[in-house]
């Protein structure tokens, strides 16, 4: 999930992390290239062509991929199922409009198109479910990978923020969550399934809901704008009692500058993170919760952003909030995704 700024001269066409943010892919105007997020080293690439998409199975050989349409064998009208060990095509699925979002889980492949979403057994390659959509023209979704709480979010409205959740699983409609007066511009499902933040074309609040009982909210929630800032709310350290044994994590992407979101005492705006103007795509990959031995209470909470840049910059921060709610931050490593070689680590 990427911030909406306008990207058409970068090399990057797409990036995503895989399911545990252990991998990303990044799909380029030749090829895609699968990295390893902890070392920074080059698993595997591909040039063949232009990507709009590519989707990885946790860290599994399989990929979902989606041609950006610069000849024949790569319509963005066809979706193939790619093994990176035999570099092979599994399988391939056509279309009559193009892919604008790919989404899979251990079990199940979601495909969204403009006006429609499929819903795919994924190791039979079965259709077990086709959604009409309102007219969807950036494939705006979200999903949870969690097979208890398993959920794709669609768009609900052209007019107002609207979202529908669907159990991928059970296949029905879970609820509707009125989240904005004005459109949906972004969203993301924590992992678990038990919450949804969304942005609006507004730009200026992002909300929380709750999708399914749950006692926890996300430690921390991360969001990079188009103003060259990320903004990252410590949820963990709000003032409710709830809030301070969360333990889950939760990333989001919005497209403008962001201001008076959640509650202000709990928003930190790191300024200069990524290049103005430039599309990018952030996640908290890993928190670790400090706590009083003797009393369970909350004294720090540290954790680790990694940001993908659609210029080519792969950089990671180390975020540290003190039990006074304080945050301090530091750039841990960045390099230039396109230029790694195979098999090389990036230490700094």
């Amino acid at each position: 999930m990427a911030n909406q700024s306008s990207s058409s001269s970068c090399p990057i066409l797409c990036a995503s992390f895989n399911q545990d943010h252990t991998c990303f892919a990044i799909g380029t105007r030749d090829g895609f290239r699968i990295f390893d997020t902890n070392s920074g080293r080059l698993c595997y690439q591909r040039f063949v062509g232009g990507f709009v998409i590519v989707e990885m199975l946790f860290s599994s050989s399989l990929l979902a991929i989606v041609g950006a349409g610069d000849k024949p064998s790569l319509s963005p009208r066809r979706l193939c199922l790619f093994n990176t060990t035999t570099s092979a095509a599994l399988r391939e699925l056509n279309f009559l409009t193009s892919i604008l979002a790919v989404r899979m889980n251990r079990q199940r492949l979601v495909v969204i198109l403009q006006d429609k979403a499929y819903i795919y057994e994924l190791n039979s390659l079965k259709i077990l479910e086709t959604i009409d959509t309102v007219p969807n023209i950036k494939g705006i979704c979200a999903f949870s990978t969690s097979l208890d709480a398993c959920y794709l979010a669609l768009p609900a409205s052209t007019t107002k923020g609207s979202a529908l959740l669907y159990n991928v699983m059970d296949r029905h409609l879970h609820c509707e969550i009125e989240a904005h007066r004005s459109p949906l511009v972004a969203m993301i499902l924590s992992s678990n399934g038990m919450y949804i933040a969304t942005a609006s074309e507004q730009g200026t609040i992002i909300r929380v809901h709750l999708v399914s009982d749950a006692t926890k909210l996300p430690d921390i929630l991360a969001a990079s704008s188009s103003s060259g800032s990320v903004h990252v709310f410590t949820l963990a350290h709000a003032s409710q009692p709830r809030l301070k044994r969360s333990s889950s994590i939760l990333g989001s992407i919005i497209p403008d500058a962001v201001s008076d979101v959640l509650d202000p005492a709990f928003h930190h705006v790191l300024h200069n993170v990524v290049p103005a103007g430039i599309k990018s795509y952030a996640v908290i990959r890993k928190v670790d919760n400090v706590t009083d031995s003797s009393t369970s209470e909350l004294l720090a909470c540290r954790a680790i952003m990694s940001v993908i840049t659609y210029n080519g910059q792969f950089k990671e921060y180390n975020l540290s909030v003190d039990a006074h709610n304080d945050l301090t931050w530091s750039l841990g490593r960045e390099f230039n995704l396109l230029t790694v070689t195979l098999d090389k680590a990036v230490i700094s």
